[in-house]
């Protein structure tokens, strides 16, 4: 019995992780998994959120970009990681995507995470690049149709752009060619370079090439108008009710990760939005503050699901 009594004490004795250490969390830097290439939407906002996160945990927070897949490069290297808070991915919308479009993936790719905290929300903004001579969705749609297979590029596979450009192509009746690219920012780039026609992506990307004249904006994705571009119309009032689709971005630990690291999380990273300076930040990047923790943020992601699987189901979209 004695033993017994102290085998089952080694663990802590010996300092090992594990729940009953959770209070001590963390003790060292945090990972953290941007899905994204530098300077696009979701590496935009971790970057800005990380200084007062920071100062939450008492960590430093080591951030990584590995970009492809829509975000499952990064998905899969966090799911394998240990369950113990030092290794997160910080995705975006195309987190519920992938799983139904991407070969390989396990089935229950998503039940691999344990969702975190919604940072931000974010409209995509549609724009052609300037020499196409168009100037509104319109105007764009009716090209179309006399040039099929116009190219639209878009953050990745499994984005809010890529499954905003097959659902207008659906409900417009025209073709479209899908270019994935390994975040916004390569796609802004080959917009206003004449590579691609068209591009879908976030505001923090897209604004610049706008702004100098190489991009016209068309409309935005979401179903309200955005304060940044109160200009831009949305899909939905150019002709399309009921198009809404916005993206967001947020954070994940490895599925088992104990809740007591999760919440300690969750508020430091509620506190880093909260925080006057980084929320106008954030607000200049294109981006809407959200403070979600674990419970509100699973049940939007709960819902958004069944969502995506219609639309899927809807217009075949397919990982090119």
């Amino acid at each position: 019995m004695f033993l017994r009594r102290r085998l089952l004490a080694a663990p802590a004795a010996l300092g090992l992780p594990g729940p009953a250490r959770a209070q001590d969390f963390p003790s060292r830097p945090v990972r953290v998994l941007v899905a994204f290439a530098p300077g696009g939407q979701s590496d935009t906002v971790m970057r800005l959120l990380a200084p007062k996160m920071q100062d939450g945990l008492g960590q430093n927070l080591v951030i990584e970009n590995r970009p492809g897949g829509g975000g499952s490069v990064a998905g899969n290297a966090v799911a394998q990681a240990p369950a113990d808070g030092y290794t997160l991915l910080f995705d975006a919308f195309s987190f519920l995507v992938v799983p139904f479009i991407i070969k390989g993936l396990k089935p229950d790719y998503d039940a691999q995470f344990a969702p975190v905290g919604q940072a931000v929300s974010a409209p995509y903004v549609l724009v052609a690049n300037a020499k196409l001579g168009v100037r509104t969705l319109g105007e764009f749609l009716a090209l179309a149709k006399q040039r099929p297979g116009l190219s639209y590029g878009t953050p990745g596979v499994g984005t809010v752009g890529h499954l905003a450009g097959a659902l207008l192509a659906h409900r417009a009746g025209i073709q479209l060619e899908h270019l994935p690219y390994r975040g916004g920012a390569e796609a802004a780039r080959d917009v206003a370079g004449g590579q691609l026609d068209a591009a879908i992506a976030t505001a923090n990307s897209l604004r610049p090439v706008i702004e100098d004249g190489r991009a016209v904006g068309l409309a935005l994705t979401s179903g309200q108008r955005m304060g940044t571009l109160a200009n831009l119309p949305t899909i939905a009032e150019s002709g399309f009710p009921g198009f809404d689709l916005t993206s967001w971005n947020g954070l994940f630990a490895p599925a088992g990760t104990p809740a007591p690291v999760i919440e300690k999380i969750a508020a430091a990273m509620q506190a880093a939005v909260a925080d006057p300076l980084t929320r106008d930040r954030l607000r200049l990047a294109g981006n809407e503050p959200v403070t979600e923790g674990p419970a509100a943020f699973a049940a939007r992601i709960t819902r958004e699901r069944q969502v995506v699987r219609e639309i899927v189901a809807m217009t075949g979209l397919k990982a090119e």
